[in-house]
């Protein structure tokens, strides 16, 4: 249990404790108030804490020479974990629509799959540009909700300009993670069609 695996584990830990208070943080309301904006408040730190992990957890295991086999497994999933339970939080107090979401974790889910499937047969799939642009795009999405959901600004009235833009850039999250999934799928086709 070296630091890099330290420092995964603790990131589920972290998104449990995140979904509890999350789940707890008192209805939908743009400008919320008292106890449940310090649930929310602690739940957003939380959050940030754990996409500051997900960063760290890769760089020490390379730099340390690190890298181990649960490593290899768990943060991938952590990193899934972390998105679901996030965008999912999103969705319930209607910072995106649920078809977003939906799109996002379908191809996530998809590329894991394929990422097992190559794996069986002894092939590493590593994250592209695409990939990695799509996840630095997630991790704005995710702290730009955060940061609606603790009030600092609204992303759910029509009635402003920002509404148009964060759903602009929803959309355009939407477009680069159908496009990196594909493009997996298109360059690892091997993979599957290879009936032998």
């Amino acid at each position: 249990m070296n630091v890099p695996n330290q420092l995964t584990t603790g990131r589920v830990v972290i998104i449990l404790i995140f979904v509890v208070l999350a789940a707890n943080a008192g209805p939908i309301t743009p400008e919320p108030a008292g106890t449940i904006l310090w649930l929310r408040w602690i739940a957003y730190v939380l959050a940030v804490l754990a996409g500051l992990t997900d960063l760290l957890d890769g760089y020490l295991a390379r730099k340390w020479n690190q890298v181990t086999d649960f490593g290899a497994l768990m943060d991938p999933l952590a990193d899934k974990i972390f998105v679901m339970a996030t965008m999912l939080v999103a969705v319930e107090y209607r910072l995106m629509p649920g078809w977003i979401a939906v799109a996002v974790l379908a191809r996530e889910f998809m590329v894991t799959g394929l990422r097992s499937l190559a794996a069986r047969k002894g092939v590493v799939i590593s994250a592209d540009r695409w990939g990695k642009l799509k996840t630095a795009m997630q991790m704005v999405m995710l702290a730009l909700a955060g940061a609606s959901w603790v009030g600092l600004f609204d992303l759910t009235s029509r009635h402003t300009w920002q509404w148009y833009v964060w759903n602009g850039y929803l959309c355009g999250i939407v477009v680069v993670t159908v496009l990196s999934g594909c493009g997996y799928f298109y360059r690892y086709r091997h993979i599957y069609w290879d009936q032998r």
